[in-house]
Protein backbone atom coordinates (compact mmCIF):
# COMPACT_ATOMS: atom_id res chain seq x y z
CA UNK A 1 0.00 0.00 0.00
CA UNK A 2 2.76 2.20 1.01
CA UNK A 3 4.56 1.95 -2.25
CA UNK A 4 1.13 2.20 -4.18
CA UNK A 5 0.78 5.54 -2.50
CA UNK A 6 4.71 6.35 -3.70
CA UNK A 7 4.18 5.87 -7.03
CA UNK A 8 0.92 7.36 -7.14
CA UNK A 9 2.34 10.63 -5.41
CA UNK A 10 4.90 10.70 -7.65
CA UNK A 11 3.21 10.16 -10.49
CA UNK A 12 0.76 12.77 -9.94
CA UNK A 13 4.01 15.41 -9.44
CA UNK A 14 5.05 14.86 -13.00
CA UNK A 15 1.23 14.65 -14.46
CA UNK A 16 1.18 18.39 -12.47
CA UNK A 17 4.49 19.53 -13.88
CA UNK A 18 3.59 18.44 -17.43
CA UNK A 19 0.08 20.20 -17.14
CA UNK A 20 1.48 23.37 -16.13
CA UNK A 21 2.11 24.51 -19.80
CA UNK A 22 -1.64 23.74 -20.15
CA UNK A 23 -2.54 25.45 -17.20
CA UNK A 24 -0.59 28.53 -18.39
CA UNK A 25 -1.54 29.10 -21.61
CA UNK A 26 -4.73 28.15 -20.15
CA UNK A 27 -4.91 31.56 -18.45
CA UNK A 28 -3.82 33.60 -22.19
CA UNK A 29 -6.93 31.46 -23.30
CA UNK A 30 -9.17 32.19 -20.74
CA UNK A 31 -8.98 35.76 -21.44
CA UNK A 32 -11.10 35.16 -24.52
CA UNK A 33 -14.08 35.18 -22.41
CA UNK A 34 -14.91 31.76 -23.56
CA UNK A 35 -18.33 29.78 -22.45
CA UNK A 36 -18.24 26.86 -20.16
CA UNK A 37 -19.42 24.69 -22.78
CA UNK A 38 -15.90 25.86 -24.81
CA UNK A 39 -13.86 25.32 -21.33
CA UNK A 40 -15.22 22.02 -20.49
CA UNK A 41 -14.30 20.84 -24.52
CA UNK A 42 -10.92 22.57 -24.45
CA UNK A 43 -10.21 20.86 -20.80
CA UNK A 44 -11.48 17.40 -22.20
CA UNK A 45 -9.42 17.64 -25.28
CA UNK A 46 -6.25 18.41 -23.86
CA UNK A 47 -6.77 15.72 -21.20
CA UNK A 48 -7.04 13.02 -24.09
CA UNK A 49 -3.89 14.39 -25.61
CA UNK A 50 -2.24 14.15 -22.09
CA UNK A 51 -3.09 10.17 -22.31
CA UNK A 52 -2.37 9.51 -26.10
CA UNK A 53 0.99 11.07 -26.23
CA UNK A 54 2.66 9.20 -22.94
CA UNK A 55 1.07 6.34 -24.16
CA UNK A 56 2.59 6.74 -27.94
CA UNK A 57 6.28 7.22 -25.52
CA UNK A 58 5.57 4.76 -23.27
CA UNK A 59 5.34 1.94 -25.60
CA UNK A 60 8.12 3.55 -27.87
CA UNK A 61 10.01 4.04 -24.36
CA UNK A 62 9.33 -0.22 -23.43
CA UNK A 63 10.85 -0.70 -26.77
CA UNK A 64 13.56 1.07 -26.02
CA UNK A 65 14.49 -0.40 -22.39
CA UNK A 66 14.39 -3.65 -23.96
CA UNK A 67 16.76 -3.12 -26.50
CA UNK A 68 19.35 -0.98 -24.84
CA UNK A 69 18.47 -1.23 -21.30
CA UNK A 70 20.37 0.80 -18.52
CA UNK A 71 21.05 3.23 -21.28
CA UNK A 72 17.92 3.79 -22.18
CA UNK A 73 17.40 5.00 -18.45
CA UNK A 74 19.71 7.44 -18.47
CA UNK A 75 18.72 8.80 -21.59
CA UNK A 76 15.28 9.13 -20.13
CA UNK A 77 16.72 10.77 -16.91
CA UNK A 78 18.58 13.48 -19.15
CA UNK A 79 15.24 14.34 -21.49
CA UNK A 80 13.47 15.05 -18.08
CA UNK A 81 16.56 17.34 -17.67
CA UNK A 82 16.53 19.01 -20.85
CA UNK A 83 12.70 18.94 -20.45
CA UNK A 84 12.25 20.52 -17.22
CA UNK A 85 15.24 23.26 -18.38
CA UNK A 86 13.09 24.30 -21.49
CA UNK A 87 10.09 24.56 -19.87
CA UNK A 88 11.85 27.01 -17.33
CA UNK A 89 13.83 29.09 -20.06
CA UNK A 90 10.41 29.25 -21.82
CA UNK A 91 8.57 30.43 -18.92
CA UNK A 92 10.85 33.80 -18.22
CA UNK A 93 11.34 34.26 -21.75
CA UNK A 94 10.14 38.15 -22.92
CA UNK A 95 8.53 37.89 -26.09
CA UNK A 96 5.14 37.42 -26.31
CA UNK A 97 3.56 34.96 -28.64
CA UNK A 98 0.69 35.38 -30.76
CA UNK A 99 -2.15 33.39 -29.18
CA UNK A 100 -3.61 30.15 -30.61
CA UNK A 101 -7.50 30.49 -31.25
CA UNK A 102 -8.96 28.30 -28.85
CA UNK A 103 -11.64 26.20 -31.93
CA UNK A 104 -11.06 24.09 -34.95
CA UNK A 105 -7.28 23.30 -36.46
CA UNK A 106 -6.19 26.29 -33.34
CA UNK A 107 -7.71 23.93 -30.82
CA UNK A 108 -6.04 20.45 -32.11
CA UNK A 109 -3.01 22.69 -32.44
CA UNK A 110 -3.28 23.62 -28.54
CA UNK A 111 -3.77 20.38 -27.60
CA UNK A 112 -1.38 18.92 -29.50
CA UNK A 113 1.60 21.46 -28.51
CA UNK A 114 1.00 21.47 -24.83
CA UNK A 115 0.99 17.34 -24.59
CA UNK A 116 4.55 17.43 -26.75
CA UNK A 117 6.62 17.03 -23.17
CA UNK A 118 4.34 14.25 -22.65
CA UNK A 119 5.58 11.77 -24.86
CA UNK A 120 8.85 12.76 -23.94
CA UNK A 121 7.98 11.65 -20.07
CA UNK A 122 6.34 8.63 -21.26
CA UNK A 123 9.28 7.74 -22.73
CA UNK A 124 11.29 7.91 -19.56
CA UNK A 125 8.30 5.99 -18.13
CA UNK A 126 8.17 3.19 -20.53
CA UNK A 127 11.91 2.85 -20.24
CA UNK A 128 11.69 2.98 -16.68
CA UNK A 129 8.66 0.53 -16.32
CA UNK A 130 6.12 2.62 -15.01
CA UNK A 131 2.38 1.13 -14.90
CA UNK A 132 0.66 2.44 -18.04
CA UNK A 133 -2.59 2.59 -16.65
CA UNK A 134 -1.95 4.57 -13.68
CA UNK A 135 0.52 7.18 -15.68
CA UNK A 136 -2.44 7.63 -18.61
CA UNK A 137 -5.13 7.88 -15.92
CA UNK A 138 -2.90 10.57 -13.48
CA UNK A 139 -1.53 12.26 -16.77
CA UNK A 140 -5.32 12.69 -18.24
CA UNK A 141 -7.02 13.64 -15.20
CA UNK A 142 -4.02 16.23 -13.85
CA UNK A 143 -4.22 17.65 -16.93
CA UNK A 144 -8.24 18.29 -17.85
CA UNK A 145 -8.17 19.75 -14.35
CA UNK A 146 -5.67 21.93 -14.58
CA UNK A 147 -6.44 23.23 -18.28
CA UNK A 148 -10.22 24.22 -16.92
CA UNK A 149 -8.44 26.09 -13.79
CA UNK A 150 -6.30 28.02 -16.10
CA UNK A 151 -9.12 29.10 -18.43
CA UNK A 152 -11.16 29.53 -15.38
CA UNK A 153 -8.80 31.62 -13.84
CA UNK A 154 -7.99 33.53 -16.99
CA UNK A 155 -11.38 34.46 -17.53
CA UNK A 156 -11.11 36.88 -14.21
CA UNK A 157 -7.31 37.43 -14.55
CA UNK A 158 -4.80 39.09 -16.80
CA UNK A 159 -2.38 36.34 -16.69
CA UNK A 160 0.43 37.11 -13.79
CA UNK A 161 1.02 33.53 -13.24
CA UNK A 162 1.97 32.25 -16.54
CA UNK A 163 6.00 32.52 -16.60
CA UNK A 164 5.84 30.94 -12.52
CA UNK A 165 3.99 28.09 -13.46
CA UNK A 166 6.18 26.54 -16.05
CA UNK A 167 9.27 27.52 -14.18
CA UNK A 168 7.45 25.21 -11.15
CA UNK A 169 6.69 22.74 -13.66
CA UNK A 170 10.10 23.18 -15.29
CA UNK A 171 11.80 22.25 -11.92
CA UNK A 172 9.57 19.24 -10.77
CA UNK A 173 10.78 17.69 -14.02
CA UNK A 174 14.30 18.20 -13.99
CA UNK A 175 14.27 17.32 -10.51
CA UNK A 176 12.80 13.29 -11.21
CA UNK A 177 15.05 13.63 -13.87
CA UNK A 178 18.08 14.11 -11.51
CA UNK A 179 16.03 11.09 -9.30
CA UNK A 180 16.50 8.95 -12.52
CA UNK A 181 19.99 9.68 -13.46
CA UNK A 182 21.73 9.11 -9.63
CA UNK A 183 18.82 7.89 -7.75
Amino acid sequence: MGELFSVLFTLTLMAFALAMDAFSVGLGMGMYKLRLRQILKIGLLIGMFHVWMPLLGMITGKFLSEQFGMFATYVGGGLLLLLGIQMIWSGFKKEESSMITPVGWGLLLFGFSVSLDSFSVGLTLGIYGAKMLIVLICFGTTATILTWLGLLIGRKVQGWLGSYSEALGGSILIAFGIKLLFG
